[in-house]
């Protein structure tokens, strides 16, 4: 049966000598697999653009809930990035709350917050014009209400380090910093210099791995120190 909805492409995978396996969080169905056939060959290849991580989709999809990995019918990009693929900084973030969602994603149902929160997080980014810097921690805190653990003070994932011998304690200045972003101030208007906003990412990302087992290495967290420098 057909239906219609919207994607966020997490990542594929090449599927024998033309065709790709992609890992798609849909606005309808939550986090599916889809076989797209033929679209590495010579006549495909223009299509692979629309499979890149963290393009925003408008699919027609085949639905078939016996079968674990499903075929699209009609697919196309819902925001085209302007600045997003091209921006050094921005890409860097993508990249980084890619790996975040690819490593933390699983529920197979439908969640429309959840992926309008998402879908969002992409096109404000992409359109962003003033400072960004901190988007990612802003994002790891937003995503975590989301995902059931969202802390409600600094205190709080303090207290949690403690229960679970985390051996972070956090300074005045991190808690602070914290708490503003807790709070939901505008991340822009945060003032951080490297050293606070790498720390304030460990801490972040330790809270994860309280959370969520399979984030013990986050690979993209090399280039994004290095290009926020």
């Amino acid at each position: 049966m057909l239906h219609k909805t919207k994607g966020i492409i997490i990542n594929f995978i090449p599927y024998r000598e033309t065709s790709i396996i992609a890992k798609v969080y849909t606005e309808e169905f939550g986090i599916q697999t889809y076989i797209e056939n033929g679209i590495r060959s010579s006549r495909g290849k223009n299509k692979m653009a629309l499979f890149q991580p963290a393009t925003l989709l408008e699919l027609v999809v085949y639905m078939n809930p016996k079968k674990e990995i499903q075929r699209i019918s009609e697919i196309k990009c819902s925001h085209p990035y302007e600045t997003l693929p091209y921006h050094i900084l921005k890409s860097s973030i993508a990249l980084f709350i890619m790996e975040i969602l690819h490593k933390s994603l699983q529920e197979e149902s439908e969640n429309k917050p959840l992926f309008n929160f998402l879908n969002q997080t992409f096109i404000d980014l992409d359109t962003a014009t003033g400072d960004f810097e901190n988007t990612h921690l802003q994002f790891l805190l937003n995503f975590a209400f989301y995902l059931g653990f969202a802390p409600q003070t600094a205190k709080e994932i303090d207290s949690q380090f403690s229960e679970n011998g985390v051996p972070i304690m956090l300074s005045p200045e991190i808690e602070n910093a914290l708490n503003q972003l807790i709070r939901g101030d505008n991340p822009t208007e945060i003032n951080m210099n490297r050293t606070l906003r790498n720390e304030l990412l460990n801490i972040l990302l330790a809270f994860y791995r309280l959370h969520i087992e399979n984030l013990s290495e986050v690979k993209s967290m090399t280039v994004l120190r290095e290009v926020l420098g």
